[in-house]
Order: structure tokens, then C-alpha cells, then sequence
């Protein structure tokens, strides 16, 4: 994995945001910090503020998924610098439950960064890459109905977490994962409606 990789960790990535943004963090603050760093952590930190507290203040799930879905489709349109409307570049909620979340699961992303290593990089590359952004605006919009049903958008959501962390590790086995993930999520949602 390159330095540049190493350093952008999920670890390193919430304490970079948790650090680096002063005030309350919105979706713009975290677009125009991290649009350099490609289109990995800007699928992980949406869907990281899904997972973590932030997930449960209304508008969350919903807000992140059409984040992920300008972002990922402005990539399949070949813009270089995304692009989001001012309303949802404004969108924002206080940094101390930030804070909170990223102290509470840093044992757990110590433990992710260290199972990251490039293996298996054409899954994260070329065709791949574009289908990961077709694959993830197809996952965070199942994220705006399921914000009805109480936690219910952490499952697109961890199968989003996983593309990202394997696009920004160059780990093709994690987006193998990540696929097994959601296979296994659209397998339950089918044996529980049928």
C-alpha cells in the first residue's frame, strides 16, 4: 500500500476529520477536505456517519446517501472535481457527537487498518472502479427508504464502508466482501418478505 494509503486509514481518516474540521461538520467541509484523496473516503465517511451516533439525528441516512450518490455519479460522468447544491453542501450536525463516535469505535478501525493490503487491485481499478460507483449510488439509495425502519440503513451502509475502505486500501478482497455483504443483505430482505 502506497504512504499516501497508509495515512488515509479508517483511523486516520475519522481522526483527520475529527481534527482538521473546526465547528460543526457538514457534507461540504468534508468534500472540500477530502475530494483530493479520490472516491474511496468520500463513500467511507458518509456512510461512517451512518454507522456511527450521527445515524439516528433524522435526515442522516438520507443526507449521506445523496451525497454518495452526486459524488459517485459525477465520477461515472468523468468530472474531475465534484460538485454538490449548497443545501446539501450545508448540511451539517455538531462536532462533539463526532468526537464521541470516533473515541467509542477507534479500537475497532485500529483492528480494519490493519487487515488492509493491496491484493487483488484490479478489482479497484479501471472497469471496477466504475462499477463500485454504479454499485454504491444503487446502495445509497436504498439508504432514503430504509431511514424509515429504525437502524435499517446500516446494512447498505456497512456494504458501502467496505467499498470504500477497499478502494482506498487497493484491496480487492474487501470489495469481494463487500459484495458477499450485500448478497447476503438481499437474501435476507427476500426470505423476510417472502
Amino acid at each position: 500500500m502506497s504512504e499516501h494509503a497508509k495515512d488515509s486509514g479508517l483511523t486516520g481518516l475519522l481522526e483527520e476529520l475529527d481534527r482538521e474540521i473546526v465547528g460543526d461538520i457538514s457534507l461540504g467541509s468534508i468534500l472540500e477536505h477530502f475530494n483530493s484523496r479520490g472516491f474511496g473516503p468520500l463513500v467511507v465517511l458518509p456512510a461512517l456517519l451512518v454507522l456511527l451516533p450521527t445515524g439516528a439525528i433524522p435526515g442522516v441516512p438520507t443526507t449521506c446517501a445523496l451525497f454518495i450518490v452526486l459524488i459517485a455519479g459525477q465520477l461515472l460522468l468523468g468530472r474531475r472535481t465534484p460538485w454538490l447544491p449548497k443545501r446539501l453542501a450545508d448540511f451539517s450536525f455538531d462536532h462533539t457527537r463526532l468526537t464521541h463516535g470516533v473515541q467509542r469505535v477507534r479500537p475497532w478501525t485500529l483492528r480494519i487498518d490493519r487487515l488492509l493490503k493491496p491484493r487483488l487491485r484490479f478489482m479497484t481499478q479501471g472497469f471496477a472502479y466504475r462499477a463500485i460507483a454504479i454499485l454504491a449510488i444503487a446502495l445509497a439509495l436504498t439508504m432514503v427508504p430504509l431511514e424509515l425502519v429504525p437502524f435499517a440503513a446500516a446494512l447498505p451502509a456497512v456494504t458501502l464502508l467496505l467499498l470504500g475502505l477497499g478502494l482506498i486500501g487497493e484491496d480487492g478482497l474487501v470489495i469481494l466482501l463487500a459484495l458477499l455483504v450485500m448478497l447476503a443483505d438481499a437474501a435476507a430482505g427476500v426470505w423476510l418478505v417472502g
